[in-house]
């Protein structure tokens, strides 16, 4: 009997949790074009001139999150002057991808290069948060002569200590994690992600709405809970691997963190021992800032992109 109930409870949160995705993905649509790649299909936002004299702009989000997430405290703003790309990573948003374990910073690099060929794009400043500092400083080792500069946000640069939780591990096993994905992931989710979300601000305060303008429900789909974990527990060991070559990166490197305020991405660990180890980089670092660095200081980070793009800056020249 209690065999029965066990398995009617899952295929009632079973039931619940599509016709919640249905109910998440109508409220949330796509906002930009699909842009097939080998392994995914990449969806990207792409605004502002194309005729800009600097660069184009790639921006990338970090764990947990989309491209909204970079979008509405910098993207829009950017726009309108320059190129501004704005990218689901693979698995994420609206991105799909073929694997789920296509979750290192050298796979997605390889992903977003391919997509930004496509877009006739031969080199750009990649704005990177969180998650994506160890993309993006993946991709300017891998593909240097495409990488103009980098501007990090609180970036993952290097291993730390401990894990990066125990039910993101769970989520990321082959059999025991799909099952929680596809029951109870997001009726339980729903009851907590606003209060999750407001743990990453801290100490700053979560804006308001930003749970709904950032589409952040997308991550309770099953699909993308399971990625997210995926990408988390693949990136320590992606970071030892690529760390000892930060030397290598000659690109200008712009970093902004928060100081010990952050207890997300630690400065110690993460940010400081880059600048000391890149060649052209320059900290910045804000105290009493927590994680969210483009919410709690856009208008600086607003004014380090702009600087790093206008030194960059080529003559225009007109569209054929």
């Amino acid at each position: 009997m209690l065999t029965v109930i066990i398995v009617l409870a899952l295929a009632g949160l079973a039931l619940a949790t599509q016709a919640g995705v249905w109910l998440i993905q109508r409220s949330f649509p796509p906002q930009g074009r699909m842009i097939d790649v080998s392994g995914a299909t990449l969806h990207v936002v792409d605004l502002g001139p194309r005729d800009a004299a600097s660069p184009p702009i790639v921006m990338l989000h970090g764990a947990s999150s989309n491209l909204r997430v970079m979008q509405h405290p910098l993207g829009d703003r950017l726009a309108k002057t320059r190129r501004v790309i704005l990218i689901d990573r693979p698995g994420h948003g609206w991105s799909t991808r073929d694997r789920e374990d296509y979750s290192t910073p050298a796979i997605q690099g390889r992903m977003i290069m391919e997509a930004l060929t496509k877009l006739g794009v031969d080199k750009a400043i990649v704005v990177a948060h969180s998650w994506a500092g160890a993309l993006a400083l993946r991709m300017a080792l891998d593909d240097p002569d495409r990488v103009a500069g980098l501007v990090l946000l609180a970036p993952v640069a290097y291993p730390w200590p401990g894990g990066v939780g125990r039910y993101n591990e769970v989520i990321a096993t082959p059999l025991i994690g799909r099952l929680l994905a596809y029951t109870i992931t997001l009726p339980l989710g729903c009851l907590v992600v606003a209060s999750g979300t407001r743990g990453v601000f801290a100490p700053q305060a979560m804006p308001d709405h930003f749970v709904h303008d950032t589409a952040t429900p997308l991550l309770l789909r099953p699909r993308e809970f399971i990625a997210n974990a995926q990408d988390l527990v693949t990136l320590k060991a992606a970071v030892v691997a690529q760390a000892p070559r930060y030397a290598e990166i000659t690109a200008p490197i712009t970093i902004i963190s928060g100081d010990d305020a952050d207890k997300t991405v630690s400065t110690n660990i993460h940010s400081r021992p880059l600048a000391a180890t890149a060649p052209n980089a320059k900290l910045i670092v804000l105290p009493g800032v927590g994680h969210m660095v483009q919410d709690a200081a856009p208008d600086l980070v607003m004014s380090e992109i702009e600087a790093m793009a206008a030194r960059m800056a080529q003559p225009a020249t007109a569209v054929q």
